[in-house]
């Protein structure tokens, strides 16, 4: 038994949500969050999006801004990481969360939530990173974006927060494909159809209906390391 075949029959009756963060350098202690992005799905499509810019109270060393763009300008105003956190605490719920090199995401937000007194994140952890390694086992680079070249897997703004969510997303579903086709028993568990980015529904209760503030600050929407 494979360490992911687990996740072939949660996509039937579990919601996942897949994210990614931005931040102003990778040590979780002295650096911040600048970005998070993310997508609720289940086996049936996408349930919702979330993505939003953070003012880290820190300027953004510029050595980051040449790799996702992000500026001081665009920082300026947004919400503190404090007013954020609670709402991508409720976006996320008990849903299963993906991410690439997950460890990384995962301790800055919950550095953040420590600094305003919250707990870490309890959520089971799909790090597609690990996927990748088992079920496409030999490649040269395990990186997100090397990956999705090399699965053709299209990056619109590589580097940012969604768009990376939503790479991570589609490889994510290629490896459940790829598990499921080298041991078609577990199809048997498998939902009738695999979400899609270009799918969506919206259940009740869906994580949609938390952000119905058309004045929100929050857009909402129907490699080893990283920043």
């Amino acid at each position: 038994m494979g360490q992911h075949d687990w996740v072939v029959g949660a996509l039937a009756d579990r919601a996942f949500t897949v994210f990614d963060t931005e931040t102003t350098g990778l040590d979780p202690r002295s650096c911040r969050l600048v970005e998070i992005g993310g997508i609720r799905f289940d086996g049936r499509g996408v349930i919702s999006r979330f993505n939003v810019l953070i003012d880290p109270g820190i300027p953004m060393p510029s050595e980051v801004t040449k790799i996702n763009g992000i500026t001081d300008a665009m920082l300026k105003g947004k919400p503190a990481a404090a007013a954020v956190l609670p709402d991508f605490l409720r976006f996320v719920g008990d849903s299963v969360l993906v991410a690439h090199n997950a460890p990384f995401d995962l301790s800055f937000v919950n550095e953040e939530l420590a600094r305003v007194g919250g707990k870490p994140l309890a959520n089971r952890v799909v790090d597609t990173r690990l996927f990748a390694r088992e079920v496409f086992p030999g490649l040269p680079k395990y990186a997100l974006q090397d990956l999705a070249v090399r699965l053709g897997i299209e990056a619109l703004e590589a580097h940012r927060a969604e768009d990376d969510a939503r790479v991570c997303m589609e490889l994510f579903l290629r490896c459940v494909a790829a598990l499921v086709e080298r041991n078609p028993a577990l199809g048997a568990a498998a939902p009738s159809q695999t979400a899609t980015t270009t799918q969506s529904h919206k259940p009740a209760a869906a994580a949609d209906d938390l952000f119905q503030d058309e004045e929100e600050q929050y857009e909402i929407e129907g490699d080893d390391q990283s920043l």
